[in-house]
C-alpha cells in the first residue's frame, strides 16, 4: 500500500519546547521510530510542518540589519532542508542500510488570482509592537493583525495547485525510496503560462498540500498524524466523543476550529472524495493501528459512522 504520512508540528516541537536542534532531533527520532516499521510492507512518503522553524528563521533574519528580511519562499526552502535532513537522518538510523531515504526540495504552484491574496490570514514571523507595525506596513507593504498582546504579520494562504517536482517524487517512490517532501506545505510559487516560476509571499496549508500529494501519487491511505487520538465532537466538554469511522458527507455536517482540526478534516474529505481512498486523523503513537484501520478517525466514502467509546482523558488540542 502507498501511504502519505503528514506529521503535525508536534512531531518536531512539543508545546512549550525550546526550539533547539537537540529537542527537534529527539522528537524527530520518536517519529522516525514510529514510521520505520511501516516501510517493511508499504511505500511511505513523509510530509512535515514548519511553522515554528519559519518563525525562528524570520526572527534571526530580523536581527540582522545588513540585509532585507528573507522572503517566505526562501525561508520555506531553508526549513525544508533543515527538517528534511533531520527526518532523513533519523529514518536512516532505524531502517536497514539498503533502504533509500531521500528528501526532495518541493515547490508547489498557486493561482495568483486566488481569493486568499485579498485577505491574508496566516501569522508568520516575529511579534512587533504597535508603533513598529505602522512603519513596517508603510515601508514593506505588509499586513498585520493583533496576536495576543503584540502584532504579527499575516500572509495569504492560497490553495495548492500543482506540485512541481511530482514526477521525480513518483520516480523515487517507484524505485523503493522513502521520500520526504512538500515540507511546510511546499515552497509557494506562481507561474504564468509557459513563464518562469516566481516565489510568492504566502503559506500553503500543509494538510491541503499533503492531500494533493497523496492524490497525485496514487496513495491508498493519507494519514495526518497529530497529538490527539482522532476527531472529536463536542470537544472539550463532558460530552466529547471521538469519531471512529465516518464518510466525508457525515463529517462535513460538523464545524471544526479553523486553526487546528478544520483544515485536517477538509483535507481528509477532499482526498477520500476525490480518490475513493481512506484518510485518517490520529496520534502518531498509534500509527500502526491507524494503518490497520482500528485507531484514529477514518474517513472513507464507503463506511457508516461509528462513534468510539468516550475517552475520559481530555485531548490537548484539535477536536471539534
Amino acid at each position: 500500500m502507498r501511504i502519505v504520512v503528514a506529521l503535525g508540528g508536534n512531531a518536531l516541537l512539543q508545546r512549550s519546547d525550546p526550539m533547539t536542534i537537540e529537542v527537534q532531533r529527539r522528537n524527530v527520532r520518536i517519529a522516525a521510530e514510529a514510521i520505520a516499521p511501516l516501510t517493511a510492507e508499504h511505500s511511505v512518503v513523509v510530509v512535515h510542518g514548519n511553522g515554528p522553524q519559519v518563525g525562528l528563521l524570520a526572527l534571526q533574519a530580523d536581527a540582522y540589519e545588513g540585509a532585507e528580511p528573507y522572503p517566505l519562499d526562501v525561508l520555506d526552502a531553508g526549513t525544508q532542508g533543515i527538517i528534511g535532513y533531520l527526518i532523513q537522518q533519523e529514518l536512516r538510523n532505524v531502517l536497514p542500510a539498503e533502504q533509500p531515504v531521500v528528501t526532495v526540495l518541493t515547490m508547489i504552484t498557486v493561482d495568483e488570482d486566488d481569493p486568499a491574496f485579498a485577505g491574508p490570514t496566516k501569522f508568520v514571523g516575529p511579534v512587533y509592537s504597535k508603533d513598529a507595525v505602522g512603519e513596517l506596513a508603510a515601508e514593506k507593504g505588509w499586513t498585520f493583525r493583533q496576536d495576543g498582546a503584540g502584532w504579527r504579520r499575516v500572509v495569504p494562504s492560497p490553495e495548492p495547485r500543482q506540485i512541481v517536482e511530482i514526477e521525480p517524487i513518483r520516480w523515487l517512490i517507484d524505485r523503493g525510496s522513502v521520500v520526504v517532501c512538500a515540507g511546510g506545505g511546499g515552497i509557494p510559487m506562481t507561474r504564468a503560462l509557459a513563464g518562469p516560476l516566481s516565489g510568492v509571499e504566502a503559506v500553503i496549508d500543509k494538510d491541503f498540500a499533503s492531500g494533493l500529494l497523496a492524490q497525485d501519487i496514487g496513495a491508498e491511505l493519507f494519514i495526518m498524524a497529530t497529538d490527539v487520538e482522532g476527531v472529536y465532537l463536542d470537544f472539550g466538554t463532558p460530552q466529547q466523543r471521538k469519531l471512529a469511522d465516518v464518510t466525508p458527507e457525515e463529517l462535513a455536517r460538523h464545524q471544526f476550529p479553523a486553526g487546528s482540526m478544520g483544515p485536517k478534516v477538509e483535507a481528509a474529505n477532499r482526498f477520500a472524495t476525490n480518490t475513493g481512498g481512506r484518510a485518517a486523523i490520529g496520534s502518531l503513537a498509534e500509527i500502526a493501528d491507524i494503518v490497520a484501520g482500528v485507531a484514529g478517525t477514518n474517513i472513507a466514502t464507503r463506511t457508516g459512522i461509528r462513534v468510539a467509546a468516550t475517552d475520559p482523558a481530555t485531548p490537548t488540542v484539535g477536536g471539534g
